[in-house]
């Protein structure tokens, strides 16, 4: 299958399967968003959704935050992985975001990776989800799933060149719910150490599929290997 036939069907099974689709971070505003992206980081969204509410309460905006110390934020934050390091962050984030940018939320690439914990793959997250704009962040999900269905080609070795792929050949407008696709697509079915193939809508699409079981378009119903 070529790769832009692959896409199309792809693209197309999502939207009339899955056609709503977004992050499962509980957050209200831009700040809480970006408190449990940085938090996200090698952590499961469910641990952290546990962590978060207790605080936001405690630290709505990033002046309460900037006030506070990594020491005090550790205690919030103890039970997701690398606390110390993301407390650290949660507190530099904070005070640069009153220091430099009147205590807002930065919409774009540049300004945001300058903020303490805050690398491309959440610049994006935060660009795709809060202002709406043709940002792929690429995480563990995101990666996986794009290299298994044929989407991206092994050469695409990194992060960023799988990043620049998909946006090369998704729809601009397609993009932000595109993100959302392939995370929750490589959470609950196309899993790390065992894809859920068997219950895969994306079967005869997928090069992995077709290739694990020596599937071909003219014999659809094999699946031996």
């Amino acid at each position: 299958m070529r790769k832009k036939e692959r896409y199309e069907k792809v693209i197309t099974w999502f939207q009339e399967n899955v056609p709503v689709a977004e992050t499962e971070l509980h957050y209200n505003d831009p700040f809480e968003l970006l408190i449990a992206v940085i938090l996200s980081a090698q952590c499961t969204d469910k641990r952290v959704n546990i962590v978060t509410p207790p605080l936001y309460q405690d630290f709505p905006t990033p002046e309460a935050m900037a006030a506070s110390s990594p020491e005090v934020i550790f205690e919030y934050v103890r039970t997701v992985s690398y606390p110390n390091n993301k407390a650290k962050h949660l507190v530099g984030m904070a005070r640069m975001l009153v220091a430099d940018f009147d205590s807002q939320v930065p919409d774009n690439l540049d300004d945001l990776i300058k903020l303490p914990g805050v690398g491309r793959k959440t610049a994006n997250v935060i660009q795709s989800v809060v202002f709406k704009k043709a940002a792929m962040a690429v995480d563990t999900h995101v990666f996986r799933v794009s290299h298994r269905i044929g989407l991206v080609s092994k050469t695409c070795t990194t992060p960023y060149s799988v990043e620049k792929e998909l946006v090369k050949h998704i729809p601009e407008e397609l993009i932000p719910i595109a993100h959302h696709w392939l995370i929750l697509h490589g959470r609950y079915i196309c899993q790390a150490r065992t894809p859920k193939c068997e219950v895969c809508g994306l079967q005869m699409m997928c090069k992995y599929f077709c290739d694990t079981y020596k599937v071909s378009k003219e014999k659809p119903e094999g699946k031996n290997k």
